[in-house]
């Protein structure tokens, strides 16, 4: 499998190179050459794997530089680093209401169902493209992504890894996870901006020649652990083939049946994931896209008018606010028939005039499977305690956002098909929002919170998040966002 850029497909890797790369030269994103399928008889075979093999499985159709035995080995390895026993549990609802939890991981957030398993990757990579100097990799965080990498490279042998997340715009909670990082090869830094500026200033590093230059001389190139690598991307893919396979081994679904998911999503990766495996044959029915007040992802597919000059908002779901979603390029670039020219001017429109519009009619028939939807803060709130009043389950602030826009799908459609919620993070990443949502009262200290949401609930606190306050904060710098590019210079000679 090879892979082209999305804004210039003369540009073509394999699939290690695409992985240590991490952004094509010209800005793009790497994408597959094409969509590999999984048959009837594979699907059903899955049905008696653990998920490290249903993962590596999936990961074989994409990743041919690497023999199923090696990814084999890599998926067992990630997952094993997971509390549970099932990295990703699907949880029944109702009869065909569906939650499946991606927060099992050792930062108890879905990123970790890829980042535990692109170190491995990417160590592999570098080794298959005969890579000997350092990998410095870049990540710019809206909260979850952040701690994910920082565990998931953490003293990996010729990695280095620098995180950049907005000061006042994570949760306690996850800030506290970052600053208190452990490993020698990790550097943490808040910005005063939001995540957008953070991840539009990493972006211009990877595309400017002199700040590679002076990382060269010091032995350095640079790749991201952000879902604009493809090696992040694909492990995503896994989990939704996997929860269909699980599916139909339950006997709720027949092959062949349809199913929805609803995804909250703010850079557009986790549901895009959804979308490649229903290219690969997952028979979906409607990828339902779920934004919190930062609804310029539910705006662009009721309109096609994708416009980021708009008022930034901080929510309680912080890892939802973002206003330039990176991977909706890859999506962009599918839709249009794979045209790399019209994605460049679209990219090109959106830096230039904060906006892009594509013609709605075509739009609307080449992206038939999705739907947009929001919840405002007070639908969030009044989701989390009315869902844990009827069904005795505990929401995070990102989920309750899905289930808040399924309901209102689901009241407005019509639509009965098997529907599967995407479960990002652990209630305890956000416990002061979840304890006000369920008491009416906020406790400003998140531990205290965690503790009294425990107690009220009687849900257990994640064992990653258990005595988060006696860990020692090794990382306070807080800089101005024009000021990244040097605090990569200055890392680096340190």
């Amino acid at each position: 499998m090879q892979y082209v850029s999305t804004r210039a497909k003369n540009n073509v890797v394999e699939s290690a190179q695409a992985i240590v790369k991490g952004l094509s030269e010209d800005g793009g994103l790497f994408v597959p050459s094409e969509f590999p399928a999984i048959t009837k008889e594979e699907l059903l075979a899955m049905g008696d794997m653990e998920y490290s093999d249903r993962a590596a499985v999936v990961l074989s159709k994409y990743l041919t530089d690497f023999t199923l035995d090696e990814l084999k080995e890599y998926t067992a390895k990630a997952y094993a680093r997971f509390y549970d026993d099932d990295p990703c549990p699907l949880v029944a609802i109702d009869e065909k209401t569906y939650i499946l939890e991606l927060w099992h991981g050792p930062t108890c957030a879905f990123k970790d169902m890829a980042l535990t398993l692109l170190p491995h990757l990417m160590v592999a990579s570098r080794k298959k493209i005969g890579e000997t100097g350092k990998t410095l990799i870049l990540v710019a965080t809206s909260g979850d992504t952040g701690k994910a990498a920082l565990e998931g490279f953490k003293d990996v042998e010729g990695c280095e890894i620098i995180v950049f997340y907005p000061s006042e715009g994570v949760s306690d909670m996850q800030k506290l996870q970052m600053q208190t990082q452990a490993g020698d090869n990790v550097y943490v830094c808040a910005i005063k901006g939001n995540f957008d500026d953070a991840q539009s200033a990493v972006k211009v590093i990877f595309n400017d020649d002199n700040v590679k230059a002076q990382l060269l001389e010091k032995g350095y190139k640079l790749s991201s652990a952000n879902s604009i690598n493809w090696g992040r991307l694909v492990p995503q893919i896994a989990y939704y083939v996997s929860s269909y396979v699980d599916l139909l081994s339950s006997g709720e679904l027949n092959y062949g049946d349809k199913i929805n998911f609803c995804v909250p999503s703010g850079n557009f990766g986790n549901i895009l994931a959804g979308y490649y495996a229903m290219r690969m044959g997952i028979p979906i029915g409607k990828l339902i896209c779920a934004s919190n007040k930062n609804k310029v992802l539910t705006e662009f597919f009721e309109s096609g008018k994708y416009d980021i000059n708009r008022e930034f908002y901080k929510t309680m779901s912080p890892s939802m606010d973002i206003l330039i979603s990176s991977n909706l390029e890859r999506l962009l670039f599918e839709i249009s028939g794979r045209d790399d020219k019209a994605v460049s001017e679209l990219m090109n429109n959106l830096k230039t005039n904060g906006y892009y519009t594509l013609d709605f009619d075509t739009f609307k028939k080449n992206a038939s499977n999705f739907e947009g939807g929001f919840s405002e803060e007070d639908m969030t709130m009044d989701t989390i305690e009315e869902f844990y009043d009827e069904n005795d389950y505990l929401l995070d602030t990102h989920t309750a956002v899905a289930v808040g826009v399924y309901n209102e799908y689901s009241r407005q459609s019509g639509d009965n098909t098997p529907t599967v919620i995407v479960s990002t993070a652990s209630p305890y990443k956000f416990p002061q929002d979840v304890y006000n949502a369920l008491t009416g009262q906020y406790i400003e200290d998140s531990i205290k919170a965690a503790d009294m949401l425990e107690e009220y609930t009687g849900y257990e606190i994640p064992e990653p998040l258990q005595n988060l306050q006696s860990r020692e904060v090794r990382f306070k710098d807080v800089i101005e966002k024009d000021q990244i590019k040097q605090a990569v210079l200055n890392a680096i000679k340190k």
